[in-house]
């Protein structure tokens, strides 16, 4: 029988209707063709983007040239422009601002590849450090409130281009899912003494059925209400609430989680199209009590369709437990 679940820090109820689809192969998605020919992100053709804001490449290299690792480039076609002030205003219920913000593009790997999960746990930790050096960087234009790492891979789950890369939006207003987990976690707090998501893991490392990885100093689950098949999160064990901020020490233990689940999925789903998300504290908040950061990786097996649009339900045809199940069992 189905179950309706909620979501313990949005309140957001999920379907999860298990009779639906029962194992992995039931979720099929179009195979994607390489094509690196023209790939303006391959190693060779900086000439095809903007000029590099940051780079990780050989001593003797030189700026917009072969010799990087990883490479960050202003997005071509970006979706908010960092020149110019907000100029918020308004008429009658009406607000509106200047489209202000950055959109950069973090090119992974001068290789040819659709996802991260072929690259070795040294290059992962130069991808994060990376991601590190964005935010704190980005976090001191104070027209800026929030910043947001997102990966796609796969048509379906938006990548314009087959070659591996995250992108960083940083924007003037926080956006309004963060602002209902910042809401939902404050609530909790409020009412326990605790946060959530701490009280999360605790949880799910007691009960183990929705746990996939257990490590030193992270876990991955797949959430008691997730809203869609494989739905994964990693989070650090330790309360930490701005990802920007993570120690040099806990940079090689995520880079090995995040390949570890990676590869898992890739195995498991035969390399589905996905989007990875990382959800942090806004930029003009302290370190509180009540949120931690954490990634979302999220397979793009499924479609929504018109109940889901009409009511914010979702609908999961795999429970996490068994979904869980699936991924513990591959090495």
């Amino acid at each position: 029988m189905s179950e309706l679940r909620k979501d313990p820090i949005l309140g957001r109820w999920v379907i999860i209707a298990t009779e639906r689809a029962q194992r992995p192969d039931d979720f099929k998605h179009p195979e994607v063709q390489s094509n690196p020919t023209n790939c303006p992100l391959c190693e060779g053709k900086e000439s095809g983007t903007p000029p590099e804001i940051l780079a990780l490449r050989d001593p003797a290299s030189k700026p917009n040239g072969p010799g990087w690792r990883v490479r960050v480039v202003p997005n071509k076609f970006p979706a908010l422009r960092i020149e110019g002030n907000p100029d918020k205003r308004g008429k009658g219920i009406y607000d509106k601002m200047n489209g202000i913000g950055a959109h950069e593009v973090i090119i992974e790997t001068p290789q040819h590849i659709a996802s991260m999960a072929p690259l070795s746990e040294e290059h992962l930790r130069d991808i994060l450090l990376v991601y590190r050096e964005r935010l704190l960087d980005l976090k001191k234009d104070p027209r800026f409130n929030y910043g947001l790492i997102f990966k796609n891979v796969g048509n379906t789950a938006g990548a314009s281009l087959e070659h591996t890369h995250s992108q960083i939006v940083a924007t003037p207003i926080v956006p309004i899912r963060i602002n209902q987990e910042m809401t939902g976690s404050k609530n909790f707090y409020d009412y326990r003494g605790r946060c959530i998501f701490c009280d999360i893991i605790a949880q799910e490392l007691e009960e183990k059925e929705r746990l996939v990885i257990n490590d030193e100093l992270f876990v991955a689950i797949n959430p008691f209400a997730s809203r869609f098949p494989f739905e994964t999160w990693i989070m650090p064990k330790q309360h930490l609430t701005h990802f920007e901020n993570i120690s040099q020490s806990l940079i090689p233990g995520l880079a090995r989680i995040m390949k570890d689940i990676f590869v898992r999925l890739e195995k498991v789903l035969h390399n589905p199209p996905y989007n990875m998300l990382i959800h942090t504290t806004p930029f003009n908040m302290d370190s509180s009590e009540h949120y931690h950061w954490h990634i979302e990786i999220i397979p793009r097996i499924t479609r929504m369709a018109g109940f889901e649009w009409g009511t914010g339900f979702y609908i999961n045809p795999m429970s996490p437990e068994s979904a869980s199940a699936f991924l513990r069992e591959t090495t």
